[in-house]
């Protein structure tokens, strides 16, 4: 029992790290932050599939990740939300796969982030006036949508390929 413990927590610790890692490689090449954002970290979001670690450790790296936020606290506390429910989100969809892969459970990253981040962006950016803030709810959540789409399956489908091959979780 103790063992089973102390594996989570090097999982989940392992998971934090290297979105921590990787969301800072992706903000050294400005492609992490602003309403287009392509977080090399996302491709994560595809661990919950292998171990429910990752659900705390998906958040606590997006924790860490986010204090370098050009948004400061407001988005560690959000971002780290979103991507709290989503990696829960994935965690309980993991067996709703399309043949063996996991198409329908990379689905709550994607769509968490573009509805929750999408609305951060837009306070914190409002348009000028208050009739076009849907119009402008829509195009935030619509790129940043956009980009978690493209990692999440451009590139978290081969790791989860990579990650299933070599049975790193089993």
């Amino acid at each position: 029992m103790k063992n089973r413990k102390i594996l989570y927590l090097t999982q989940a610790g392992v998971i934090a790290a290297l979105y921590f890692a990787l969301t800072w490689a992706s903000r050294f090449l400005g492609i992490a932050d602003g309403a287009v954002q392509f977080r090399l970290s996302e491709m994560l979001t595809v661990l919950p599939f292998f171990t429910p670690a990752a659900v705390p450790g998906l958040a606590v790296g997006c924790f860490f990740s986010n204090i370098g936020s050009e948004l400061g606290f407001a988005d560690v506390i959000i971002g780290s939300a979103a991507s709290l429910l989503a990696a829960f989100a994935t965690r309980r969809m993991r067996k709703m796969t399309v043949k063996g892969l996991p198409l329908i459970p990379l689905l709550p990253p994607v769509l968490f982030n573009a509805v929750i981040v999408g609305l951060e962006l837009n306070f914190f950016f409002p348009p000028p006036d208050k009739t076009s803030f849907l119009i402008s709810f829509l195009m935030f959540a619509a790129s940043v949508g956009a980009g978690q789409l493209v990692v999440c399956y451009g590139l978290g489908l081969p790791f989860f390929a990579a990650v299933k091959k070599i049975k790193v979780f089993k």
